[in-house]
């Protein structure tokens, strides 16, 4: 029954970490993306709603687009930077259920998910931390954590 028990809890973590890796290349992805071709139907939304908030219409005013299209270059990079940093953490020191990489993760993504919903929220823009943090980070960072949790302890 023990044998069984550690079976199943293995077999929970691998899927856990194997979730933070793969998730974490596809926003990697995604950064690279947002980086190169920010403007494409994909991101079209987020665009539309960001042009309704600050303009009051659908799209960015003749003059801001390329703003916005240079702050998306950077924006993206960033994500990209970060989400593969994320994904080597969870490949090798997360898989060894090293403390200090679950430690580092919850730091370092707290630190980004208060100050970017604290800017969201001064901005408006509260869709932004809805989708962004709620449907997006917890899923992505936060339940990888809580469901592991206990493997780190031992």
């Amino acid at each position: 029954m023990d044998r069984e028990f550690r079976n199943r809890r293995e077999k929970r973590f691998h899927f856990w970490w194997q979730w933070l890796y793969y998730s974490s290349l596809l926003f990697a992805l995604t950064g690279l993306i947002l980086a190169l071709y920010g403007n494409n139907p994909l991101f079209a939304p987020y665009h539309t709603m960001l042009a309704n908030i600050f303009f009051h219409q659908d799209g960015f005013p003749e003059g801001t687009q390329a703003l916005y299209g240079f702050i998306l270059g950077p924006m993206g990079a960033t994500i990209a930077g970060i989400y593969l940093l994320l994904a080597f953490i969870a490949r090798y020191p997360f898989r060894r259920k090293e403390k200090w990489a679950r430690n580092a993760i919850i730091v370092s993504f707290s630190i980004w998910f208060v100050t970017d919903a604290v800017v969201a929220i001064f901005y408006g823009v509260l869709i932004h931390s809805l989708v962004i943090h709620l449907l997006v980070s917890v899923p992505q960072k936060a339940l990888p954590i809580i469901f592991t949790w206990k493997e780190f302890e031992e």
